[in-house]
């Protein structure tokens, strides 16, 4: 399924940007068009680096109020995709990458994939998990398997 989703991406994103590149660049030529996506891409890069280095400064602090920094590497892991988007030349990328560079909408993104993955911390206060904390399995030869 995430391979589909990925092939899909990569045959219809560069159709996208090659399409936005041929309307822009009738409507306002091909030098300004050029010259918006370096300047995008230079925009982008101060922006993330400014963000980048917030980010770092607050896993910093939580990890010495000895709490896990889960949302601060979230948003560090978004803000570092945000900015590879930002760089690849394109409109469509960039306008990704500064959907993701915009708090409450990184919020509601952090909280989505929460739901989706589990987060297992280990410390003074959390056992290691062990075979019995995950799911249980249960194993079959051959002939005791049937499809449903």
């Amino acid at each position: 399924m995430v391979g589909r989703l990925v092939f899909l991406a990569l045959l219809i994103v560069p159709i996208i940007e090659i399409a936005l590149f041929i309307l822009i660049g009738q409507a306002i030529g091909v030098w300004p068009t050029i010259a918006s996506i370096l300047l995008i891409a230079l925009i982008g890069s101060a922006i993330i680096r400014r963000q980048g280095l917030r980010l770092l400064a607050e896993i910093r602090e939580t990890m010495g109020e000895g709490r896990l920094p889960a949302r601060a590497v979230a948003d560090a892991m978004l803000v570092a995709i945000a900015g590879v988007l930002m760089v690849v030349p394109g409109y469509f990328t960039d306008a990704l990458g500064l959907v993701l560079l915009i708090p409450p909408l990184r919020h509601w993104f952090y909280r989505w994939l929460s739901r989706r993955m589990g987060l297992v911390g280990t410390g003074p206060d959390q056992p290691a998990p062990t075979a019995t904390t995950g799911p249980r399995v249960i194993e079959l030869d051959p002939e005791q398997f049937r499809p449903r």
